[in-house]
């Protein structure tokens, strides 16, 4: 049993259980899934400031915070008690293009070469993480929810503005990964 919950599991079953997400949550108390909110949330809570923008009952929305709470519990007992000690597996062809730039160690979800305390002095960790990490805040924001949010409960709900922003995330990626990523790993 432990072993089946270390490997990743299939898409046919990890899909499933994502999607059941959006019903069991509609039905059970007509809530929207997305995760990016809860950052609203807790500015509303904490900061004590007169912007419009976090002046709303946040307090109707206290359920979403327990949710990333979970998401957080789970992401650690899932690191500290099932995490898989084996390499990531991943393609051979994706290892030998990565194997190009230095990218070797697979050991973790991300590669160490590119995510570690050292990389983020050098221009390229800069870069990656740094500036990487406020345009998908800033990519959030503009697009009024997160990948989660959108792709998730927006497509599922047939929902035009998500159809939209799932398409251009999507758009992004492919960018990102095959015209900007070759360039910036080479830094």
């Amino acid at each position: 049993m432990l072993e089946t919950i270390r490997q990743p599991w299939p898409w046919y079953i990890a899909g499933p259980l994502i999607g059941l997400t959006v019903p069991i949550l509609l039905i059970i108390g007509n809530k929207a899934f997305g995760i990016s909110s809860s950052l609203r949330h807790i500015c509303a809570a904490c900061i004590p400031a007169n912007l419009p923008f976090f002046k709303y009952e946040w307090k109707k929305e206290i359920w979403n915070l327990f949710f990333v709470a979970g998401i957080f519990l789970g992401g650690f007992l899932g690191v500290q008690l099932f995490s898989n000690p084996l390499p990531m597996d991943i393609a051979p062809s994706l290892a030998t293009y990565l194997g190009q730039f230095g990218i070797t160690d697979y050991m973790g979800l991300v590669p160490s070469e590119l995510f570690n305390w050292s990389a983020l002095f050098t221009l390229k960790g800069f870069f990656m993480i740094v500036v990487g990490g406020f345009l998908v805040g800033f990519g959030t924001r503009y697009a009024g929810g997160c990948t989660s949010g959108h792709a998730i409960m927006g497509l599922s709900t047939l929902q035009w503005p998500s159809l939209v922003a799932t398409c251009c995330f999507m758009a992004g990626g492919f960018l990102m990964t095959h015209l900007l990523l070759p360039y910036i790993l080479k830094f």
